[in-house]
């Protein structure tokens, strides 16, 4: 034997040597390395079906679109399924209804098998060859999502995706190996001979004995062999296990596979109200036993936990950066927002430097997390890292300054439920309806018999805001704001907003800008006022040195130069709506107006609203995701500040690690994507109605007469009461007259009839 030989030993020593050095290497680097996944590597990102959450899943564009708006290295997930004739292809569902056309192609190919035995009915690819399904086109399965690009698409096999696609990672996930059988088709055989045309880098399987019957042929192959638990009460048909049973025993699972893919609930388990609760120990029980975890389910464009307060992007830095554990690659409909968290805003905290731009500005504080202008949104605002809190002014009956996001109280409070619900009345000045506004009622009533109320402005799309802070927090006056904003020197100012100052002074002889001038003598802090009415910031630029924001309530698609140096006259920063910087026609951009480039060439700055972190307030160009919308109007249109409900999503942003790198350098997930590219993708028949022309901002839309003179008295019932409209319900009095009037007509109408 050479082992016996001096050569031999020196061989052996050697390769005892590097195995020690590797070893000691691996646990080095592991050690050294910032991420706590099982070997220290970063984490992976897997596509299911592609970009899955845009795109009809397994589609084409799908899977080419995840390296173009994902990570380069993004792992392209298939969900294999095989013809009649053999043949394996990628589709999200064994039932072929929900993601193909097939029902039209095949009216009466409708089939009835037990499937892991339970009886399911559809039309499934077995009855099918592959030249059958050349007929068929894929659409999107989540309704929710657009359908634009439906019908655009060919089922692909498996080697179509490795050849048109040349994803640098593949991953297969295997699934009903058992129904397949019954139909004398081989999953196993299937995959073995693919392996030796194609390089398979994942292969998973919710079947165990699958998996066991794979691994001696995998055992010396790059292919890493995943588990997939699927739920916990879900039994696993080939050992008549529960999965939460087999989780139990992952020694066992050890034996056949190198890692398991669960659920995401599974570490990070969400109450049936929707709160997350604390994490399981099963990422590092997982990785004791010497198996990767994955987690897959996620998607942007669902309900998350409350916890997350609607930014997917928080959902997923929970699982790869919380300082306990990192799992080793995540499975998503939407592996940009992956990339991202992983690629740029992982290992941040609150020592990282933040940029100077854009600058962030509450909106009625943090308004997306508590109700809006009370102290608890305040203080959640300055927590997250706003650069700059807000307060909309009203006036309250006895003359009170108050921050409160509407004059209506019916907005944002629970008046609708108090005694003072008969103190409705119609203001067409203000708004069409009715109304209890602030000046209807004393700062004492408010206090005392008023909550909060939070603000839920996707209700239509039954997406609420926290519902267990419903009705938290305090209201505030304008005093205790400038006090409260003055303590917290992270600040770098407050901001006023002032509206329906005319009709205040017209018709209730009140002048709210001298209030809050009388207000801003109390305080040295850096203030804004804001408006939308050039009146208002007029006058403020005549009595006070605030910075002053014009506030453009109506969507514009230009402004005339005349108009601009009007502006000019008595702004510094003009605040405009989404729309008019990237209009939309079905939620899809449609181009970029230009406007941002012509303000800032006036040497006006330029603040966007409102931004929110549900999905349905974004573009699909922005993909769901509130930092994409963020990064598009930042690095895209170049705005200087950000009008927020979420500020803390808008400061996370400001923190990402790819921020300093130049355009050349940043990765294509923080580029800004193409202004009107998903258009151009769109089957012209199926094309967004065209946008009608949208307005130019002139002169005759900007300059107002000025205020009417008005004093500081404080308001009274007597003078609110002669200044509105009565309310729709009358008075008893009133119908009492109504009636007797009524009486009067008609015996003056039957005399006049008795007479003729």
């Amino acid at each position: 034997m050479w082992l016996r030989s001096s050569w031999g030993l020196s061989l052996l020593a050697v390769f005892l040597l590097l195995s020690l050095f590797t070893a000691h290497s691996a646990r080095h680097s592991k050690a050294s390395s910032p991420w706590l996944t099982y070997t220290g590597d970063v984490p992976i990102v897997a596509a299911r079906g592609g970009f899955s959450g845009l795109f009809p899943d397994s589609s084409s564009s799908a899977y080419a679109f995840a390296y173009i708006a994902g990570s380069p290295d993004t792992v392209s997930w298939c969900d294999v399924r095989l013809t009649k004739d053999g043949v394996g292809i990628c589709l999200p569902e064994i039932i072929m209804d929900n993601c193909t056309d097939i029902t039209y192609a095949f009216p009466d190919g409708k089939s009835s098998y037990v499937v892991n035995g339970v009886p399911t009915t559809g039309w499934f690819s077995v009855d099918y060859t592959m030249k059958d399904l050349s007929q068929v086109f894929l659409k999107q399965e989540v309704q929710s999502r657009t359908d634009k690009f439906d019908g655009n698409f060919h089922i692909l096999s498996v080697e179509d995706v490795e050849t048109q696609v040349k994803p640098p990672s593949f991953w297969l996930n295997i699934q009903h190996d058992m129904f397949y059988k019954q139909h004398n088709l081989s999953m196993t055989n299937y995959l073995i001979s693919l392996s030796k045309r194609v390089i398979i880098d994942y292969v998973s399987s919710p079947e165990v004995t699958f998996l066991r019957g794979i691994a001696p042929r995998f055992r010396k192959s790059k292919t890493q062999l995943v588990f997939r638990f699927l739920g916990q009460d879900i039994i696993e048909p080939s050992t008549n296990q529960t999965y939460g049973s087999l989780l139990k025993n992952l020694t066992f699972v050890k034996t056949f596979a190198s890692g398991i893919i669960v659920p995401k609930e599974y570490i990070w388990p969400v109450t049936s109200d929707l709160y997350l609760q604390p994490h399981t120990s099963l990422v590092s029980d997982a990785h004791k036993a010497e198996l990767k975890v994955f987690a897959s389910g996620f998607a942007n464009d669902v309900v998350l936990s409350y916890n997350y307060s609607y930014d997917p992007l928080a959902e997923v830095l929970s699982f790869v950066d919380n300082g306990d554990f990192s799992v080793d690659g995540v499975l998503t409909d939407f592996p940009i927002t992956a990339s991202e968290a992983i690629g740029c805003f992982s290992h941040t905290n609150k020592n990282t430097s933040v940029n100077a731009k854009p600058v962030v500005v509450s909106h009625n504080g943090a308004s997306g997390v508590y109700p809006g202008c009370t102290d608890l949104a305040y203080q959640q605002a300055v927590a997250d890292g706003a650069d700059i809190i807000d307060c909309p002014v009203q006036v309250t009956q006895d003359g009170v300054l108050i921050c409160m996001s509407s004059i209506n109280l019916m907005d944002d409070t629970t008046v609708t439920k108090s005694p003072f619900n008969v103190r409705s009345s119609s203001i067409p000045e203000i708004q069409k309806g009715l109304g209890i506004y602030t000046f209807n009622l004393t700062w004492d009533e408010i206090q005392k018999n008023l909550k909060p109320a939070m603000s839920d402005p996707e209700l239509e799309y039954v997406l609420v805001r926290n519902p267990r802070f419903t009705n938290a927090g305090n209201f505030m006056t304008l005093s205790d704001f400038l006090a409260f904003g003055k303590r917290n020197k992270a600040l770098a100012g407050v901001l006023i907003s002032i509206e329906h100052a005319s009709f205040l002074a017209e018709k209730l002889n009140y002048s709210i800008t001298d209030a809050v001038i009388s207000a801003l003598n109390q305080t040295d802090q850096e203030v804004l006022i804001q408006s939308s009415s050039s009146a208002v910031l007029t006058k403020m630029k005549q009595k006070t040195k605030c910075k002053l924001v014009y506030k453009v309530d109506e969507s514009i698609g230009d402004a005339d130069n005349s108009s601009i140096t009007d502006i000019k006259h008595f702004a510094d920063i003009v605040a405009v709506q989404k729309q008019s910087i990237y209009p939309q026609s079905l939620a899809f951009i449609t181009r970029e107006t230009g406007l941002v480039e012509k303000l800032q060439s006036a040497r006006l700055s330029v603040h966007v609203y409102l931004l929110k972190n549900e999905f349905v307030s974004q573009a699909w160009d922005f993909f769901s995701d509130p930092s994409v919308e963020i990064n598009n109007f930042v690095n895209g249109a170049g705005v200087d500040g950000l009008i927020t409900d979420f500020p803390g999503t808008a400061v996370a942003y400001k923190k990402n690690t790819c921020a300093k790198l130049s355009d050349e350098d940043a990765p294509g997930y923080m580029r800004p994507v193409q202004v009107g590219g998903l258009l151009q993708l769109i089957d012209p028949q199926a094309q967004p109605p065209a946008l009608a022309p949208m307005q130019v901002l002139d002169v005759s839309d900007v300059i107002e007469p000025p205020l009417p003179p008005a004093s500081l008295i404080p308001l009274n019932s007597t003078v609110v009461q002669n200044a509105v409209a009565p309310t729709t319900q009358p008075s008893a009095g009133q119908r009492c007259s109504a009636v007797l009037s009524f009486l009067a007509s008609m015996l003056m109408l039957i005399g006049y009839l008795v007479f003729v």
